[in-house]
C-alpha cells in the first residue's frame, strides 16, 4: 500500500488495523518473556498492554516527551477526533478516543510499511506499560 493511500484512509480503519498489529506484538512479547504459559494467564497479561486506559497513558507519555513526529501527531489527532458511533463500556469517552488515536498511529505505520518506526513505537509503548506496572507493584 502506498503512503498516499494510507494517508487518505479513514482513521477508524487505521485504528482497526493498529489494534490487531499491537495485539500481535504484545502476544509475541509475552511469549518471548516466557513467564506465563497458560492461555488464560497470557490473556490477562495482554490486557495490561491493550486496554484503552493503558494505550491512552502511552499517548500521554509520547506527547509529553515529544516522541512523535509532526506527521504522527496529525494521524494521532485524526484518530482521536474520529467518531466511532459506539460508546465504550469499560472506560470514559476521552480515554477511548486516545486509545483509538494510539491504534491509528500503529495502523498507519503498519500499512505504510514503516516497519522500523512501527517497532520503535511498539517497543516504547510496551516499555512504558511495563515501567508503570512495576512502579504500581512497589
Amino acid at each position: 500500500m502506498t503512503a498516499t493511500n494510507v494517508k487518505q484512509m479513514k482513521s477508524l480503519a487505521l485504528a482497526y488495523m493498529g489494534d490487531g498489529v499491537y495485539e500481535l506484538y504484545v502476544r509475541k512479547h509475552l511469549l518471548d518473556k516466557g513467564e506465563v504459559i497458560k492461555p488464560h494467564q497470557l490473556h490477562q497479561a495482554a490486557v495490561r498492554f491493550v486496554s484503552a486506559k493503558s494505550q491512552a497513558k502511552v499517548v500521554q507519555a509520547w506527547q509529553e516527551s515529544s516522541f512523535l513526529t509532526e506527521e504522527e501527531e496529525g494521524v494521532l489527532r485524526r484518530g482521536r477526533n474520529a467518531k466511532s458511533g459506539s460508546i465504550p463500556k469499560n472506560t470514559n469517552v476521552q480515554t477511548y478516543r486516545y486509545s483509538t488515536a494510539f491504534e491509528a498511529v500503529i495502523g498507519y505505520h503498519y500499512l505504510a510499511g514503516h516497519t522500523e518506526r512501527l517497532e520503535e513505537l511498539i517497543t516504547n509503548a510496551i516499555d512504558l506499560v511495563e515501567e508503570r506496572s512495576e512502579s504500581n507493584e512497589r
